[in-house]
């Protein structure tokens, strides 16, 4: 085999993306407590400006990735929740049942259980969203790593799970992390979504247009208050799936843009928030409510929200196992859903500015996407069979 076809090979295995992840978070770790880590904060925190005449953005190169390079990632998810919501896993709605449910179990009881830890205090309780969250491509990575010995209907289930999780976490971002509205930025925005609108209506096969009209309105709505990485989500939802030609404007660019936010985009990210500083740390900052909060929210709070409404709708009749599944199956995917990695820092991110907190949130998530990953892995490969022909072809991987 040449090495270019192993590269490739390599690079398209459904673990990849996950892998990738994992070794930005781990060099994160390794440079915050090494001698490098007063470059690594300075440079992070190192302002970078766009200006025109005076005016423009002035933010440190952190926020550019946090609110710039992940408006790129959440447009891969607004492009791929529109493939499927047209054609694909969410278009039967008796498909969405079970595991929108899962789903929406799996938001409710972390964050539930992250306020038992947190409630009585009024700084830490904003960040109730981050144990909600499910990291697809770190999730799919570790059941990938089980080959074909896990159901190929456990992966449709779980990629489901994570793309509706996806949905959530963009929702709780639009209504729960918005700081002061400005409203006649808001009002701005309407001219490129009407651009948008228009592209989309005539069918338009031209990339650099929705592009465009996509930037301005990200500057548009990152200067009204409502957070930018939205923009992203909007401007999929108008890339048309079908163009005038018969072409897919939408599977081009997800088909495109899916490796460089795997291999690039979602990497410089972990790199740039997952550095825990572990000096100085003793056994009462990891036991701190609010890293306990998270971790417990991962580990327990998802295996208790997905595991248990599956269960409860399963016995009632409501929904059907997934198929070749049972029930030690269904508590090795809970767990695998509370890898919260990418979201999850994200969230926190928007929760907290002050570099205490955010170091407690590093740890939280690190630790119990760790051990959601582990357990989930361990029970999942206790009960697996002897590798068999999957029973349908593999859905396409998203970014998120």
């Amino acid at each position: 085999m040449s090495l270019s076809r192993a590269v490739t090979r390599l690079f398209s295995h459904d673990a990849a993306g996950g892998i990738a992840l994992m070794l930005s978070a781990l060099l994160a770790l390794i440079v915050a407590n090494s001698a490098l880590s007063d470059l690594y904060q300075t440079i992070l925190l190192k302002p970078f400006a766009i200006l025109l005449d005076g005016n423009g953005f002035s933010k440190p190169l952190i926020l550019w990735i946090n609110d710039g390079l992940m408006a790129v990632f959440f447009f891969l998810i607004g492009l791929e929740l529109k493939r499927e919501m047209l054609e694909g896993k969410l278009k039967n709605p008796r498909n969405v049942v079970l595991p929108g449910m899962a789903a929406v179990g799996g938001m409710i009881l972390p964050a539930l259980l992250y306020l038992a830890f947190n409630w009585s205090d009024p700084v830490t309780r904003g960040g109730w969203a981050i144990p909600a969250a499910t990291d697809i491509a770190f999730a799919v990575g570790v059941l990938a790593l089980l080959g074909k010995r896990a159901p190929a209907s456990l992966k449709i289930f779980l990629l489901t799970l994570a793309i509706l999780d996806d949905l959530g976490a963009i929702l709780i971002i639009a209504l729960f992390y918005t700081s002061e509205l400005h409203l006649d930025y808001l009002y701005l925005a309407l001219i490129p979504l009407a651009g948008l609108f228009w592209l989309n209506r005539t069918g338009s096969h031209r990339i650099a247009p929705i592009v465009l009209f996509g930037t301005v309105l990200w500057v548009l709505i990152l200067k009204s208050g409502v957070h930018a990485t939205l923009a992203g989500v909007i401007t999929a939802f108008f890339v048309p799936l079908i163009d005038r030609y018969g072409k897919s404007p939408l599977h081009s660019l997800e088909h495109g843009l899916t490796p460089y936010v795997l291999f690039l985009i979602v990497p410089i990210f972990a790199f740039a928030n997952a550095g825990v500083v572990l000096s100085g740390m003793t056994l009462s900052n990891i036991l701190a409510p609010l890293p306990l909060g998270i971790a417990a929210g991962l580990v327990i709070g998802k295996q208790i929200g997905v595991f248990g409404v599956t269960w409860i709708l399963v016995k009632a009749g409501v929904a059907r196992m997934p198929h070749g599944a049972n029930w030690v199956h269904i508590a090795g995917l809970a767990f695998l859903a509370g890898i919260g990695f990418t979201m999850s820092l994200f969230i926190g991110g928007l929760s907290f500015t002050d570099q205490m907190h955010m170091n407690e949130v590093r740890l939280g998530v690190i630790a119990g996407s760790a051990v959601s990953a582990v357990l989930g892995y361990g029970l999942l490969r206790f009960v697996a069979g002897p590798e068999a022909k999957e029973a349908s072809p593999a859905p396409v991987i998203s970014a998120g």
